[in-house]
């Protein structure tokens, strides 16, 4: 190829680069005249670049007269400035109007190294503005937001942590990206990811959701509800909306969320109790009775309850005499009665060594979970337990167990005041059953 059609091949493929910016772009010679004039200044100013090309400056077209030394002497100025300069001026644009327009100018270098003109990148003030919003909104939202906000890529990991973020997931914000959020969460992360591929899906859902999650971190894990609202994010400079990933930004509302629960959870707990006692008054027997009311505290509170009472004689060994849910009253132990085969350390009795309740739980794991159940002659499926003692006019009965399976959370403290409760209701019950005087 001849040294002309090389130089041809150069100056089409330098059109075509000026003209694919999104940005408006001209160039001046030293002299001060046009030699570059792009598509995105012509869409601007509304001048083609026939029309700006080989003008001296923008004189007496883009310009008013009044203006138009101050801004030829700002722009070649760059040339002998070192880096970019940047002013705002009023050009006029084709139809006659006048348009604020910042500007960035630095020199271009000839082959010598000395100045051989000015390149000049410009754009409309307030589309200017609008970008240095945005960019300061992202930046404000990485750093400084008083809510968590993370971006996540398509493959569900995250990808750009803010600071608020990083401190609920318990971690640094480095060490939190490209992790799949399983390694973040161990409870909560399929509603999570469930709602992550229905934005990137469907887009955003109409209002915030709340999510509750179980966070890993070093000091272990912390259940958190965290209201969560979602965006897509999309290239928008893919002809074709293209999913980049989700921004996810959320606060954490526990506190306000869990009060509401506790509320909600005594409100219920003392219609129950309530329900047990007028229950209760109805049956002759006081061993039904006490039956009545531990199928009335099982609702929402466990799925099993064992009733233990304390063998005649001054040892502590106990006899089963009722599990609930059965219907049946309790059997209140007779003379040759077998007792449960109870270990030293077992919860039942250590709550009756206490007087007060004990709370118990499996080891992880389903043959280990089994075999802790086993141990302690407990139904299979039984992870937590909450023993209380049953006590009445001063004397130890015996001890009554709530049980509960791996679907359900552990048991927490206020669990053993409500256990208490009916504890102190079964003992009357199984106290007035033994020969002992009316009570409550």
């Amino acid at each position: 190829m001849s040294a002309s059609g090389r130089s041809d091949t150069a100056d089409d493929l330098l059109a075509a680069l000026l003209d694919g910016m999104d940005a408006a772009l001209c160039a001046f010679d030293s002299g001060g005249v046009i030699t570059h004039w792009n598509r995105e200044a012509e869409r601007i100013l509304g001048w083609t670049a026939a029309e700006a090309v080989g003008r001296r400056g923008f004189a007496g077209w883009a310009v008013r007269a009044a203006d138009a030394a101050d801004v030829q002497d700002r722009l070649m100025s760059a040339q002998d400035a070192p880096g970019r300069q940047v002013h705002e001026f009023a050009l006029l644009t084709k139809d006659g109007g006048r348009i604020l327009v910042r500007t960035q100018s630095a020199a271009v270098p000839g082959a010598d190294g000395k100045p051989a003109g000015v390149y000049c990148a410009f754009s409309e003030v307030h589309a200017q503005i609008d970008l240095e919003r945005s960019i300061a909104l992202s930046e404000a939202l990485m750093d400084d937001a008083s809510w968590g906000v993370v971006l996540v890529d398509v493959d569900l990991r995250p990808a750009v942590v803010n600071a608020h973020a990083a401190r609920a997931f318990g971690a640094g914000r480095g060490a939190l990206l490209g992790r799949p959020l399983g390694d973040l969460l161990a409870q909560g992360v399929e509603e999570l990811e469930g709602a992550l591929q229905h934005v990137l899906a469907e887009g955003a859902p109409p209002s915030p959701l709340e999510l509750w999650v179980s966070v890993r971190t070093a000091e272990g894990v912390r259940r958190r509800c965290w209201r969560s609202g979602f965006l897509r994010l999309a290239s928008p400079l893919a002809e074709e909306p293209v999913p980049l990933g989700v921004g996810w930004l959320f606060q954490d509302v526990t506190e306000a969320r869990q009060a509401e629960l506790d509320t909600g959870q005594l409100r219920f707990r003392a219609n129950q109790l309530h329900r047990a006692g007028r229950a209760a008054a109805e049956c002759e027997d006081p061993a039904e009775a006490a039956a009545v009311r531990l199928d009335f505290a099982l609702a929402g509170f466990a799925e099993h309850a064992l009733v233990d009472v304390r063998e005649p004689g001054p040892g502590r060994r106990l006899v089963r005499s009722a599990v609930s849910p059965s219907g049946l009253a309790l059997l209140l132990p007779g003379p040759g009665a077998i007792p449960v085969r109870y270990e030293a350390a077992h919860p039942a009795l250590q709550a009756m060594d206490r007087i007060g309740p004990v709370r118990a739980g499996a080891p992880e794991g389903g043959e280990a979970a089994e075999a802790w159940a086993r141990a302690r002659q407990w139904p299979p499926g039984s992870t937590y337990a909450l023993c209380a003692v049953l006590r009445s006019r001063g004397r130890t009965l015996g001890a009554l167990t709530f049980l509960r399976g791996a679907s359900r959370p552990p048991f927490e403290r206020a669990d053993a005041l409500y256990a208490e409760e009916v504890a102190a209701r079964v003992a009357a019950d199984l106290d007035l059953a033994m020969g002992g005087p009316a009570g409550g």
